[in-house]
């Protein structure tokens, strides 16, 4: 098991700068049968990855959790989602990715539901329509024709065939039924916080500094996060940093002393509680219930 969890572009790849644009589509049979259909757990620093599943079955790790799925499904990975694949040999369907800030600079500005699902690892079971067409393929295979063109603006079309694709899966997923419309400011600013919570989090910044930082007082912070999230920041704080050890755990072979330090700890013992506090169980016993379900 490796010391650290791999960041890569595509798998195998190194990982591109956080602001490079991109649009790519693959089938899952290209880049997994040299890996003997099994991806090992990895992430994508700034990217999003839409998995269509049109044959086949397997399990996915996203997380700190196991899921088997079936076709036909979908399996969305936002950015710095830890995952892991594997999958039976007729396993196969098209894995689109592309670059997530300008998607989610678009979803703010379209549905506050949109941005929410594009921040969601998980895996979304698809029906067919009533005549045995896939609802979604037809806007596939246009990502996929962009994705593989050389036309000018070709990355700009495929943005936005991928976001009316994502727009579909909010259909599918759930009935329809009124939205109370997103408030651009107070999304833009959350946004901005989780951000800076990813880049910040190791370092135990107060929640002054945070607002200091974003321009704005702990009190209006404070109220953005409790009206959208329904959550306080510190407890987007505590979930950023329990997210990230229970990667650590599930994923490396460093021991709880080391993620402690990893994550700013100068003392496991107060990791430990802070982690059974906000988790419910000790690190060591998440640890092996996660590895137990293997």
């Amino acid at each position: 098991m490796s010391k650290r969890i791999p960041n890569y572009a595509l798998y195998g790849q190194a990982a591109l700068p956080a602001w490079q644009d991109l649009l790519h589509l693959e089938w899952i049979s290209d880049r997994g049968d040299m890996h003997h259909r099994e991806i090992r757990p990895h992430q994508h620093d700034s990217l999003l990855q839409v998995v269509y599943v049109r044959s086949g079955e397997g399990e996915v790790s996203l997380e700190n959790s196991r899921m088997a799925f079936h076709a036909p499904c979908l399996i969305l990975l936002p950015q710095r989602t830890v995952h892991a694949f594997r999958y039976s040999g007729e396993t196969d369907g098209p894995v689109i990715t592309a670059a997530q800030r300008p998607l989610e600079s678009m979803a703010r500005i379209l549905s506050g539901d949109l941005l929410a699902l594009m921040q969601r690892p998980t895996v979304i079971p698809l029906p067919w329509n009533t005549d045995g067409t896939e609802p979604i393929w037809p806007l596939i295979q246009m990502i996929q024709s962009e994705a593989q063109g050389q036309e000018r603006g070709n990355v700009a079309a495929g943005h936005a065939l991928l976001i009316a694709l994502l727009v579909k899966i909010t259909r599918l997923e759930q009935p329809a039924v009124p939205v109370r419309p997103a408030n651009s400011r107070r999304s833009t600013l959350l946004g901005q916080f989780r951000d800076l919570v990813d880049q910040k989090f190791k370092q135990h910044w107060p929640l002054t500094l945070y607002a200091e930082a974003l321009g704005v007082t702990p009190a209006t912070l404070g109220r953005a996060c409790r009206e959208e999230l329904g959550e306080s920041p510190t407890a987007v704080i505590n979930e950023r940093i329990v997210r990230e050890a229970q990667r650590q755990l599930a994923y490396t072979a460093l021991d709880i002393q080391q993620i402690a330090h990893e994550l700013g700890y100068g003392d496991a013992a107060y990791f430990s509680r802070f982690f059974r506090k906000q988790a419910g169980i000790k690190p060591s016993e998440f640890r092996a219930a996660f590895r137990g379900a293997k």
